[in-house]
């Protein structure tokens, strides 16, 4: 997706995506990663343009029920491909910016709207 462009891996503070396990993974594997310890718990600051997609493919994944994790899978995958790459990029693209705001209020709040 980004083109051997450099980028940042976060995650929400979902119990999935901070087990052990998965947090391993990630310090194994990706690069640039904010450790559960690091992120915020509210960050609706830094998230608000992911947030949108999550409700894409929740909304398009789950028109029929599904049997399987399989199934699911599968589903998931195929609607994620749909997501054209330009809505992709502008959900992540203004995060750094979004870091770096945050950075400079130590943690506090910043305001959307002055955020792209």
């Amino acid at each position: 997706m980004f083109i051997n462009r450099p980028f940042l891996f976060q995650q929400d503070g979902a119990p999935a995506h901070t087990a052990k396990i998965n947090q391993q993974w990630l310090r194994n594997t990706i690069s640039d990663f904010i450790f559960k310890e690091e992120w915020l718990p509210s960050s609706q600051d830094l998230n608000s343009k992911v947030f949108l997609l999550w409700s894409i493919l929740e909304t398009n994944a789950y028109t029929t029920s599904h049997r399987s994790i399989k199934s699911l899978k599968t589903s998931l995958s195929r609607e994620w491909a749909k997501i054209p790459q330009e809505m992709l990029r502008a959900a992540v693209e203004p995060i750094s910016k979004r870091l770096r705001a945050v950075i400079k209020k130590k943690g506090g709040f910043i305001e959307q709207l002055n955020i792209v």
